[in-house]
């Protein structure tokens, strides 16, 4: 089979993450990228599969675009799939779970779409490979189908468990902020390795570990596996050509100026554990600290943190003061530059500070604002190592 295929990739994120991905796309050296809502667009070939899983920091998955038609009818759907070459990627032992997304459109059925699907697929299979039975007991190609205006969109997801689960983080503190949210929030900063990094809010550390892994040029996806590693479609060479890269990528000698504390002390214990599993227990300070006591080293420094929320009405007056200390903090960091994202309506209230920029980003389903406080750039004189 050839490996130089034109194949049409899409790399999937959380509503308002798209422009992220996508100039994470354009530093990866892919060109035409086409953004949608949830969905950026690209072109690439069976090595792209496994670079993209290992290197996208705020994607959540990679998908291949098996193709998309009008369905306004099932029979509709059932020729446009049964038209899909399904054959060229899954194997006769394969198992092909279909999962299926309606909106807007007159197929509104889920299940009923599903199963359409799913019949259609086996019957081409079986043009194929001459049987009557699919065991179903091989590689997992989870295909998805989804219906929007009228529209059938169909995918092969090649990553599997979602890209945020990196595999540094054995267990969860209550609310925690997604890998893929946290690398993206970064992103959006101006933060790069010469500066001083902080999180008086750190939580399970997980904005310290992403910091540290866009720090040293880390592809985040380097310590778990993927879908699309058991497909024999893609020559394992490939999986092996795109690993050699990604560990010859790392820059491990830059020194880390990342450190971040939380008040809860067992927050700090989780931290701790992930810190270390994902190898940077040497480079990452973490210490139980209320925020207001906070102090961070440096100068030019960039702070990110999500605090918490108060949903409950209880925990309201509590988050009121720990923004206000935190504004108060602020004052005294004149070089420094602070991003938070909440879901506070009155942050710039309580922080006692308008900010530079304000963008709508969802945590999980939770509707957020993302406060950017712009303070000013490092000296140009000043060089990366001599802080």
């Amino acid at each position: 089979m050839n490996h130089m295929a034109q194949l049409q990739l899409i790399a999937t994120s959380a509503m308002g993450l798209e422009a992220v991905v996508a100039r994470e796309l354009k530093q990866l050296g892919y060109e035409d990228v086409t953004i949608d809502n949830g969905r950026v667009f690209f072109t690439g070939d069976y090595i792209d599969i496994c670079r993209c899983n290992l290197w996208l920091r705020s994607s959540d998955r990679v998908l291949v675009k098996m193709g998309e038609f009008p369905a306004t009818t099932f029979d509709e759907l059932f020729e446009g799939t049964k038209a899909l070459p399904w054959e060229e990627w899954i194997p006769a032992d394969g198992e092909f779970p279909v999962e299926g997304r309606s909106q807007k459109s007159q197929l509104s059925s889920v299940p009923a779409s599903q199963g359409i699907v799913k019949k259609a697929i086996v019957e081409k299979l079986k043009l194929t490979y001459d049987t009557e039975w699919f065991p179903e007991d091989g590689s997992r190609y989870v295909i998805e189908v989804i219906l929007l205006n009228d529209r059938a969109l169909l995918t092969l997801d090649t990553t599997g468990p979602g890209l945020h689960k990196r595999g540094y983080r054995k267990l969860v503190t209550e609310a925690p902020l997604k890998e893929t949210l946290a690398a993206a929030l970064i992103q959006l900063s101006r933060w790069n390795v010469s500066r001083p990094f902080y999180d008086p809010c750190c939580g399970s550390g997980t904005m310290l570990i992403e910091a540290a892994m866009i720090g040293w040029n880390i592809a985040p996806g380097l310590r778990r596996t993927f879908n699309s590693e058991d497909w024999a479609v893609i020559p394992e060479e490939l999986w092996e050509q795109a690993r050699e890269e990604a560990f010859d990528a790392v820059r491990d000698d830059i020194p880390l100026q990342i450190s971040g504390s939380d008040i809860d002390p067992e927050a700090i214990e989780v931290a701790m554990a992930a810190i270390k599993s994902a190898g940077f227990a040497k480079d990452i300070e973490v210490s139980v600290l209320p925020a207001h006591r906070a102090r961070p080293q440096g100068e030019y420094g960039v702070i990110i943190t999500n605090p918490p929320y108060g949903e409950r009405l209880s925990e309201e007056k509590e988050v009121q003061k720990l923004l206000r200390s935190l504004g108060r903090s602020y004052l005294d960091m004149p070089t420094w530059s602070f991003f938070a994202i909440t879901s506070t309506k009155a942050f710039e209230e309580y922080f006692g500070h308008k900010a530079d920029k304000r963008r709508k980003l969802f945590n999980g389903r939770i509707e957020t604002q993302y406060y950017q406080y712009l303070g000013p750039l490092p000296p140009r004189n000043k060089t990366p190592q001599s802080s």
